[in-house]
């Protein structure tokens, strides 16, 4: 269920330009395990690219991205013994709703607990979750979400750049601030996290938490070829401010959207003279031509957005002054503490769906049932304030059972199979979710599934 998806394109372009106008502008403006748990080290030479969060002091969401080395610092993963070896690696499911396979799994790493700090780190994967979910779409979807913990023991407590640059802390994840030579940008090594994350029964997201008050974070925003995640966000446990990083990183792995802010004044970036990007929410076309072209966000052209001000296209996006239009004025891809627009809760919700399925079968499906036997199906509550909740319709050879609307659970019984009908009839159920934030009819089919029995008296 997990998504293989090209390298989105805007992100690589002009590394350098982008990250030293970031940089350079002032606060506000928009250019702003152990041995045995490690992967063999990444080459020296390796490098991958992450998104830098945008000031402290500020609003603007990113500050473009840089490439920096896989491994971190490259530095020896700690030795552990005795009891902090022995709960290192410890995999907890903090929040269940339901089985991996049906539903979109979070694991959050900490990097900098000791043994002894392990109890705070669950208490600061629930509270950064929290934070999370409470930003739309995430709100209404949170129990599609299953979140786990991964258990890495930091022989030393804190992170690497923490109060300053000059400080060093021996933790599992490598974790360090200055990365790039940039305060708030804080790095890891990779291959150790991906060493964690394979420990926890699947991951679709990987979240990892700094012990720290610090602000920063970053943003690996391309899928895992080993395991198949579709990103991993670094926050500071402590920092309040960082989950709102945590809610743009994931807005690039999980809804595939593009940044949403610009660099006023930067040569290279006055105006975009390439293709039609693929990220939903940036686009060549102004509103007139995105309603004559179908193209695009035009199914929400006038609509009020959540994050204040009508849908259409605004000039400046993906970096770019002029050339590239946005939807909104300044959603969660532009500013943080926002939340997302029309277009962006859109492409979140399926995202979402791209990983959870709207039902699990707790009656294995393909089976015979007869007699006084039930299918079964859980189905999770929805919890937006509109209130709408997913749907759930059956039906016997085809033919729908309206009286039956609803329900989870139905017994052979129930179906009216006639006396003396020693045929196998096929049961079926759908659940659905119709909800009006989705408007793309290509999306419809992933926000669906069904499942079938064999039926006889």
């Amino acid at each position: 269920m997990r998504p293989s998806t090209p390298r989105r394109p805007l992100t690589a372009a002009g590394v350098a330009v982008a990250v030293a106008a970031a940089l350079a502008a002032g606060p506000g403006t928009a250019a702003a395990g152990p041995a045995h748990r490690t992967a063999p080290q990444t080459a020296p030479a390796e490098r991958v690219e992450v998104e830098i969060p945008g000031p402290e002091h500020g609003t603007v969401a990113g500050s473009g991205h840089i490439a920096v080395p896989a491994a971190g610092l490259g530095r020896p993963a700690p030795r552990l013994t005795g009891a902090a070896a022995e709960a290192d690696g410890t995999v907890t499911k903090v929040i269940d709703n339901g089985p991996t396979a049906d539903r979109l799994d979070v694991v959050v790493i900490g990097d900098g607990y000791t043994a002894g700090e392990l109890p705070r780190l669950h208490a600061d994967a629930r509270a950064k979750w929290a934070d999370i979910a409470a930003v739309e779409p995430y709100a209404t979807y949170r129990n599609l979400f299953n979140v786990w913990t991964v258990d890495a023991v930091s022989r030393e407590s804190g992170v690497t750049g923490d109060p300053d640059g000059g400080t060093v802390r021996d933790t599992a994840l490598g974790s360090y601030f200055w990365c790039g030579d940039i305060e708030r940008l804080l790095c890891v090594d990779q291959e150790r996290v991906d060493a964690y994350a394979a420990l926890a029964p699947e991951a679709d997201l990987v979240l990892v938490l700094a012990n720290s008050a610090k602000y920063g974070g970053a943003g690996y925003n391309e899928p895992s070829k080993t395991l198949g995640y579709a990103g991993i966000a670094t926050a500071s446990a402590g920092n309040e401010k960082s989950g709102q990083v945590a809610v743009h990183e994931t807005g690039h792995s999980l809804g595939y959207l593009a940044d949403e802010y610009f660099y006023p004044g930067t040569p290279g970036y006055e105006r975009y003279t390439g293709q039609e990007p693929a990220e939903p929410n940036v686009s060549t076309h102004d509103a007139a031509h995105l309603a004559q072209r179908h193209a695009k966000w035009y199914r929400w052209l006038g609509e009020e957005s959540p994050d204040g001000g009508t849908v259409g296209a605004y000039e400046g996006g993906g970096y770019y002054e002029r050339g590239l239009y946005r939807p909104t004025d300044g959603s969660v891809m532009r500013y943080l503490g926002k939340p997302f627009n029309l277009p962006g809760v859109e492409a979140m919700i399926a995202g979402f769906y791209r990983h959870a399925r709207p039902a699990t079968a707790l009656t294995p499906p393909g089976t015979t049932l007869a007699g006084d036997r039930a299918a079964v199906v859980a189905v999770p509550r929805l919890t937006g304030a509109d209130g709408h909740q997913l749907t759930v319709r059956w039906s016997l050879d085809d033919r729908e059972l309206p009286h039956l609307a609803g329900r989870t659970e139905v017994r052979v019984g129930e179906l009216g199979l006639r006396r003396g009908d020693f045929r196998s009839h096929r049961l079926t159920v759908t659940v659905e979710d119709r909800t009006t934030a989705v408007r793309d009819p290509a999306v419809a089919p992933t926000l669906r599934t069904s499942f079938d029995w064999r039926v006889r008296r």
